[in-house]
């Protein structure tokens, strides 16, 4: 039998940060989150988190976007349609041109549904399992002062965490990377520009050759994958490509004309778990690795992120971390949390494998629709 949704619940929730988070292009000091619930004939219900921001500055989407999309295009496309897998959620809204966030949360949600209607977990039904515990690393935002820099990350190495990111812009960069460098001359350290540079600056992004950098992420325009194959073919530091890929025919294109080393997968940037799974297979079939990517996530989004890096090519510590680091209470009961080893051990509940905290749900819930 295949899988009908009678019902989608959206939600808009509001959560302060626990500490502000500033990109090259923002300052976040508390997130829009839209939540979607995806509930079937039966009753039972499946779980997405759109990642979309609040502004529509990392892509075009927004978590405004997101609603509008959701309840007047993927809505009215997908209720009482028979599914014959997950898989098929992602072809069912694909006459919708972009907004993969929007859909994105959707088709998680889904996806949770089947695994939950199955009894397995999440990641078992996407095919995961590689692994039992995921390496877990951190993105670190632009700070006011390099010593702040400095003292965050000691404190997340202090936390076990194996990898570190920080956040790159024009002004914050070379200085940045050298005094952590200085300091911690052998962690994991990689540099995130947030499509903050262009190709005029090859000179000043050649500085960071010297500093044995994991990979420089998205350094140049969101949409330019050709600069960054003539980027990466005058760095040796390895570029990453984030906000370029939005499916695997990209990711084949990157890759084929040099233009990324490393990709890093956002479940919704790329639609939801299909879309994710066909860009990690062909970066696989191209020994390019792979990891996680993150945009803030509350407890679900951040359990489905951790399902997703169980796939077999997510080999490199990604952005998945322990609740805390960003929230003073989360929606889900217990909360993600980190080993002292700097991992995530991977939970066997089915779905996504947290129960959800409903009572802090609803108090933190500030919209909600259904729609039928």
């Amino acid at each position: 039998m295949g899988i009908q949704v009678k019902q989608i619940v959206l939600r808009q929730i509001q959560m302060p940060l626990v500490h502000f988070f500033e990109t090259s292009f923002s300052r976040t000091y508390a997130r829009d989150m839209v939540l979607v619930e995806a509930i079937a004939e039966d009753g039972l219900s499946g779980w997405g988190e759109v990642t979309a921001g609040e502004n529509p500055f990392y892509n075009e989407e927004w978590f405004e976007s997101a609603w509008l999309i959701l309840k007047h295009y993927v809505a009215p496309r997908v209720l009482h349609h028979e599914f014959g897998s997950p898989s098929d959620v992602y072809a069912r809204t694909a006459h919708i041109r972009g907004h993969f966030m929007a859909r994105g949360g959707f088709e998680a949600a889904v996806w949770d549904l089947e695994a939950r209607r199955q009894n397995i977990p999440l990641w078992k039904l996407i095919g995961g399992g590689s692994r039992r515990e995921i390496p877990c690393g951190v993105s670190i935002g632009i700070q006011d002062t390099i010593d702040e820099l400095l003292g965050k990350i000691e404190k997340e190495l202090n936390d076990g965490y194996q990898r570190i990111k920080v956040k790159i812009k024009p002004g914050w960069d070379v200085e940045a990377i050298r005094a952590i460098r200085k300091r911690f001359p052998k962690i994991l350290l990689m540099g995130d520009a947030n499509s903050a540079y262009t190709l005029k600056d090859i000179d000043l992004l050649k500085q960071l050759d010297e500093f044995d950098l994991m990979m420089i992420e998205q350094p140049l325009a969101h949409d330019e994958i050709y600069d960054h194959a003539e980027l990466q073919s005058q760095l040796k530091t390895p570029i990453c490509l984030d906000e370029c890929i939005r499916d695997a025919h990209q990711a084949e294109q990157a890759i084929r004309i040099g233009a990324a080393k490393i990709i890093n997968i956002k479940l919704g940037r790329v639609g939801g778990f299909a879309g994710a799974k066909a860009v990690h297979d062909v970066a696989m079939k191209h020994n390019i690795p792979v990891w996680c990517g993150g945009m803030l996530e509350a407890g679900i989004g951040r359990a489905h992120n951790i399902a997703l890096a169980t796939l077999p090519n997510f080999t490199l510590p990604g952005d998945i971390s322990a609740s805390k680091r960003y929230w003073k209470r989360d929606i889900i009961d217990p909360w993600v949390e980190t080993t002292s080893n700097g991992t995530i051990a991977i939970r066997d509940d089915v779905g996504f494998g947290y129960p959800i905290d409903h009572d802090f749900l609803k108090s933190v819930t500030v919209r909600e629709e259904t729609l039928s």
